[in-house]
């Protein structure tokens, strides 16, 4: 392996939200252990030295002011999503930075929907999408996800169809993959849920940050490359960071082909004058697209065997926990309600358990989906192992 995914990062202290801060409220980790930090989405391992690189370079000319957006900038996007994603015909004039994927899926809610508006989501939910449609006067209608015999998780299409029709909405957001459940569409899925956004007259907000953390085996198929109807009704989100663990220097970007809809999101953008990146991101960016490919390759072959090895681990020694290994993304998510039930136990007692010693996982049932846990799995294997031994000796007993 050429690069290093082994070494131990000492986060804490470091600006990391992930290592500092412990999400089950009012635990406390124990005398004896150390944090192992699965919850929040960032990487445990050293980012790109490509990366760095860059960075380092641009930090030796000693002088930061205003700056527009390259054409390598733009450049490095199209050539990114050609080679990951076969996309074709993406030009400058259809990519608009964005501080964030989150922030420029609630511009874009905000552009196309009205205060107490309804929108449909899938369940479970990523929280992020939760929290904005709260706090920007939305209303989420919640579709189910269910799980078909193998344990995969599937869109429900005859309840989809029933809530746009009965609640009358125009207005979807799309997580491909998704997060929480790791699932990666595929192509015939993505077909039917767009072919019901045409039907209805829905338009299309679909979050791809997860997009180039794909399982061998998978193929994420961009929303807006279905079709020519699909291109021009979706506008879609994207970023570097998850990729390339770079959530802490901010800048995603969006891609939109209709010139309507592309003219009206970036007006929004604009009006509140913070839309607007900082150089050391987009150095960053033209980096991880430009250099940093082959890192990003090792990386999701680390993921893929923390997956592997972790379901396995489950499967034998938590019964009664069901889990469908993530096709993409870093995440695990787990259904821990038959062991719970089987064992007279809460969700807040064995996610006490695990921040007490140390496992800093997540409350599922911020996803809106209950009885259930989010793992992140982008962690060196002897943290991972760890982890899992701790969970075996001290939490699921």
């Amino acid at each position: 392996m050429s690069y290093d995914f082994s070494t131990i990062l000492e986060r804490e202290g470091k600006d990391s939200i992930a290592a500092d801060r412990i999400p089950i409220p009012g635990a406390a980790v124990r005398n004896g252990f150390s944090r192992i930090p699965m919850w929040i989405a960032d990487m445990s391992f050293p980012t790109a030295p490509e990366i760095l690189a860059a960075m380092h370079e641009r930090l030796d000319f000693p002088s930061f002011g205003y700056y527009a957006l390259p054409d390598a900038y733009y450049g490095s996007i199209i050539a990114w999503h050609r080679r990951r994603h076969g996309t074709e015909g993406l030009l400058p004039e259809h990519i608009g930075y964005e501080n964030g994927v989150l922030g420029g899926v609630s511009t874009a809610i905000q552009m196309l929907s009205c205060p107490g508006e309804k929108l449909l989501l899938h369940s479970p939910t990523y929280v992020g999408f939760t929290h904005v449609l709260h706090d920007i006067g939305r209303v989420p209608v919640h579709s189910e996800l269910k799980r078909d015999p193998e344990g995969i998780w599937r869109m429900d299409y005859a309840d989809m169809e029933q809530k746009l029709r009965e609640e009358k909405i125009h207005l979807a957001i799309l997580c491909s993959p998704h997060n929480p459940c790791g699932r990666v569409w595929e192509r015939w899925e993505l077909e039917q849920a767009m072919e019901l956004f045409r039907r209805y007259d829905v338009t299309v907000i679909s979050d791809e940050i997860w997009s180039d953390i794909i399982m061998p085996g998978h193929t994420h198929i961009p929303t807006q490359n279905l079709s020519e109807d699909a291109r021009n009704r979706t506008l879609s989100f994207y970023a570097p960071s998850k990729t390339f663990s770079l959530a802490g220097l901010v800048g995603s970007y969006h891609i939109v082909y209709d010139p309507a809809l592309r003219d009206r999101l970036r007006r929004r953008s604009a009006m509140s004058h913070y839309n607007a990146g900082n150089v050391l991101s987009m150095h960053a960016l033209i980096a991880a697209y430009d250099r940093a490919e082959g890192w990003a390759d090792e990386m999701i072959r680390v993921v893929d065997e923390n997956l592997r090895f972790t379901c396995a681990f489950i499967n034998a020694h938590f019964p009664g926990v069901r889990v469908m290994r993530a096709e993409g993304t870093y995440m695990l998510f787990l259904d821990c309600a038959d062991w719970l039930r089987e064992h007279g136990d809460t969700l807040d007692a064995l996610l006490r358990r695990g921040a007490e010693v140390g496992v800093l996982w997540q409350n599922g049932e911020d996803f809106l989906f209950p009885d259930s846990i989010r793992l992140n799995l982008a962690l060196p294997r002897s943290l991972l192992e760890e982890a899992l031994r701790r969970l075996q000796a001290y939490v699921f007993l």
